[in-house]
């Protein structure tokens, strides 16, 4: 079985805009985090999957150079590969999927800002996808949901029907594709890959349960969460 793993790295960091005198860009994806760009952080967890066949990073065409440097100056055991992305997510993840060979067998795609996922959770979703052929990763919330219409309550939502989605998102290569050609066909964009596979009929979209500590890196807030992650983290390896 052929895995590859997908990192849309393309973003701009609008959410990040009070974050640069702090980390010295408003990318997130290349804050620092214990010295290393965020970025790298998510990088290795996937390279520590024994499923796991190659990376591919999608990249904005001026990043590329610095980016492979980057790479070079690990020791990598899994290919990483560095494409050039689109000016959205969903374009990046076309770009990538145009590079892969084949005899891919399944995608994963996973947010280049969220490093905190577990090796173990990894191979599980990977494992469920290989059975089903589509698979995510979710938590069910623990604050009440309410649907709103113009400020005001419509409806409170039942939580054990819903989840809030992570990454990563595995899925068989084939329907992958099919999914984002049907999504280029009709202009359809989607907030995520599932969104463009649940539109493909006799699609069921598994779920695998995430962890709150799974979080994306998006706002400055976040960097200070991430912190203390890694601090409990070196804490629990180093006693």
């Amino acid at each position: 079985m052929k895995v590859a793993v997908i990192l849309p790295a393309a973003g701009l960091g609008t959410r990040m805009k009070a974050a640069p005198e702090k980390t010295g860009t408003s990318r997130k994806q290349f804050m620092l985090l214990d010295g290393s760009p965020i970025l790298l952080h998510t990088i290795r967890k996937f390279d520590a999957c024994p499923s796991v066949t190659e990376i591919v990073v999608a990249l904005r065409a001026d990043d590329v150079e610095w980016v492979s440097d980057l790479v070079g100056k690990e020791s990598f055991t899994k290919p990483v590969r560095l494409v050039e992305g689109g000016d959205s997510r969903q374009a990046s993840v076309q770009n990538a999927l145009a590079t892969l060979s084949a005899d891919t067998t399944l995608v994963a795609v996973h947010d280049a800002v969220r490093p905190f996922i577990d090796t173990e959770r990894i191979e599980h979703v990977i494992a469920v996808a290989a059975q089903t052929g589509a698979a995510i990763i979710g938590v069910v919330p623990v604050d009440t949901v309410k649907r709103v219409h113009k400020d005001k309550v419509r409806a409170t939502l039942p939580r054990e029907h819903l989840v809030l989605v992570q990454t990563p998102q595995v899925f068989r290569f084939d329907l992958l594709k099919k999914a984002f050609a049907l999504a280029a066909e009709d202009g359809f964009i989607g907030t995520d890959e599932s969104s463009l596979v649940e539109r493909l009929e006799d699609v069921e979209v598994s779920v695998v349960q995430g962890s709150t500590r799974n979080i994306k890196i998006t706002r400055p807030s976040d960097m200070d969460v991430a912190a203390l992650f890694l601090a409990e983290h070196a804490e629990t390896s180093h006693p």
